[in-house]
């Protein structure tokens, strides 16, 4: 039986915000929390991004829930020294437990720091890299490391939880799914795609664990809920490689002008029909998914909560 969890967006909403959400989806009954990790929203409508790692120590102290990033890029912007340090103090801090969710990162967060934005094919290398780095610094030993990518001296973290902090690697296509199934301790999609967790699991995943995440806008009106989530997250139908190479949310606000609310409407759950919402959950759990992340996109956060505490969990969390 899956697991249920909520995904706290950082790129809409601020810290104290995150912070009561958190508290409303334990309440709800909610059994885990991601949260994004992004130095810029996609689009200004979004409006937030605070800093995880501030965002998380928050987390550990409000809630008993297990927490994940979903997902950090180690890569580019922060060094994988520097993301081990915060993560292992991350799993210290939390009681639930916390997972490190990487990933090959986007431009939009990761060139500020202005550096060159690497093809998709070296930001696997670098992303295996530094997953490298990072699990040599989790089990407490001094690191001295030369590698392609990453340089390392007499790194030692000293504050460390009980077990190293689990690595869950994101792959939305097979090179990324291979790279996860070969060095992550669990895999991260975004789409109930039961071929991408075959391959997974197939390709040395086992049975590890495998989640993914959703977004849905709850509301009593569902065209404007439709309209919401066109306003806010209509960068999501966006094609192809766009999401990764544009450099700045001016960029995505051009590129989102090609995207209708048909194009929502179509692909997105919105307004406040259960059997739509349970649905949208249940694909990810036939395709194999072990935990599944779903985030509100509108407004009435304690109207969705409510919705799915009463109409939504029971029925997905029983299986009937």
């Amino acid at each position: 039986m899956p697991q249920y969890g909520y995904f706290l967006s950082c790129e809409q909403y601020g810290p104290a915000e995150l912070v009561e959400q958190a508290r409303m989806a334990e309440q709800a009954g909610f059994e885990a929390l991601w949260i994004s990790d992004h130095y810029h929203p996609w689009n200004d409508e979004q409006g937030q991004s605070p800093f995880v790692w501030s965002v998380i120590g928050a987390l550990s102290e409000a809630v008993s829930l297990p927490v994940g990033t979903a997902v950090t890029c180690p890569t580019v912007r922060t060094h994988p020294a520097v993301v081990a340090q915060a993560a292992a103090t991350a799993a210290v801090m939390s009681p639930g437990g916390f997972r490190l969710g990487v990933g090959t990162g986007e431009a939009l967060n990761e060139h500020v720091v202005g550096g060159p934005w690497p093809p998709a094919h070296v930001r696997l290398e670098m992303l295996e890299e530094a997953v490298q780095i990072m699990r040599r610094l989790f089990s407490g030993e001094e690191v001295n490391h030369r590698g392609t990518h990453y340089t390392v001296e007499n790194a030692r973290l000293y504050t460390l939880p009980d077990e190293p902090v689990p690595i869950d690697v994101s792959g939305f296509g097979p090179a990324a799914t291979k790279l996860a199934a070969r060095v992550g301790d669990g895999y991260i999609t975004m789409m109930p795609d039961a071929s991408m967790v075959e391959q997974y699991r197939k390709g040395g995943g086992g049975q590890k664990l495998v989640s993914g995440g959703t977004k849905v806008c709850y509301g009593t009106d569902r065209e404007e809920c439709v309209r919401t989530v066109h306003r806010l997250w209509a960068n999501e139908q966006l094609p192809g490689e766009l999401g990764q190479v544009l450099p700045s949310p001016k960029h995505f606000e051009q590129a989102q002008t090609l995207v209708t609310e048909d194009m929502v409407r179509d692909n997105r759950v919105c307004g406040d029909d259960a059997d739509e919402h349970v649905a949208e959950l249940r694909a990810f759990a036939d395709a194999g998914f072990d935990r599944i992340y779903v985030n509100q996109i509108g407004p009435d956060l304690r109207g969705f909560f409510d919705f799915y505490r009463t109409k939504v969990l029971p029925q997905v969390q029983q299986g009937d």
